[in-house]
């Protein structure tokens, strides 16, 4: 059983889909993904070259699920062939479903990523036991690297492991593996965040300094006053801005954790 990506030119997009035989028939999926083609004069822009990419993985990805899927239907090896397939490219696909959550996108990204240099080559879901998860954890807490070359935050640590343990718990879901090895392996627990404040006498003496952008100045202190991060002031829209009589002017908002 032979799946196939292929790409036809519609329009100013080329359209990815997939093509395959099953039970005698040809079946077509269609992705509802698309890539930038060359255009006939000039390159194409970095932003269009890497958008390209991120859809070829994810097609690709989606590709071999199918192939999987459709292989171990017809030969009744469903757990055994499943627990074969990549677990690396299932997290990746995993990853590509969220590439419209920056931060969440960037924190399964910065994993993939401690997977690959943990590993040192491919590895398939039957290989994903506690040994290895154990491993991993172990990785993660002394040996793992920030960009910067510094060693993990403790709530890095927590975060990129949690990262894993969602991954396998959608593989159960998706009847990938039968259980979850991540069952019986405690986490990383998080730390205390340290918070850093300004005092009242700092915040004034922030408000009467002079900044060569007003724009920052006002922003900042928008953030010190309400405690809104920058990422949540960039989404806050009129509605979220409330008046009552009682307390006056206030902001409703939910605070989304990525």
């Amino acid at each position: 059983m032979k799946v196939t990506l292929r790409q036809r030119l519609k329009g100013d997009k080329i359209t990815l889909y997939l093509d395959y035989y099953h039970q005698g028939k040809r079946n077509y999926e269609h992705l509802q993904l698309t890539l930038y083609p060359d255009p006939e004069k000039g390159k194409l822009t970095k932003e269009q070259k890497e958008e390209n990419r991120k859809n070829l993985a994810l097609a690709e990805a989606i590709r071999s699920k199918r192939h999987l899927e459709l292989q171990n239907g017809i030969y009744g090896f469903q757990d055994q062939g499943k627990m074969k397939g990549s677990f690396l490219r299932y997290f990746e696909y995993l990853m590509e479903e969220r590439k419209d959550s920056q931060g969440n996108y960037g924190n399964w990204d910065s994993v993939l990523k401690h997977m690959k240099k943990y590993c040192k080559h491919d590895i398939t879901f039957t290989q994903v036991d506690k040994a290895w998860l154990e491993g991993f954890k172990e990785y993660l807490m002394k040996q793992a690297r920030t960009p910067a070359n510094q060693p993990l935050s403790q709530n890095s640590q927590s975060s990129y492991f949690n990262k894993v343990r969602a991954a396998l718990k959608q593989a159960l879901k998706d009847e990938i593996i039968q259980r979850n090895p991540c069952d019986t392996i405690e986490g990383i627990k998080a730390g205390e965040p340290e918070r850093e404040f300004l005092t009242q006498e700092e915040l004034q003496a922030m408000a009467k300094a002079e900044c060569d952008i007003p724009q920052m100045k006002t922003a900042f202190l928008f953030s010190a006053l309400t405690g809104l991060r920058w990422s949540d002031i960039q989404k806050l829209t009129w509605m979220e801005l409330q008046y009552s009589d009682e307390i006056g002017h206030y902001i409703r908002y939910t605070q989304k954790k990525t």
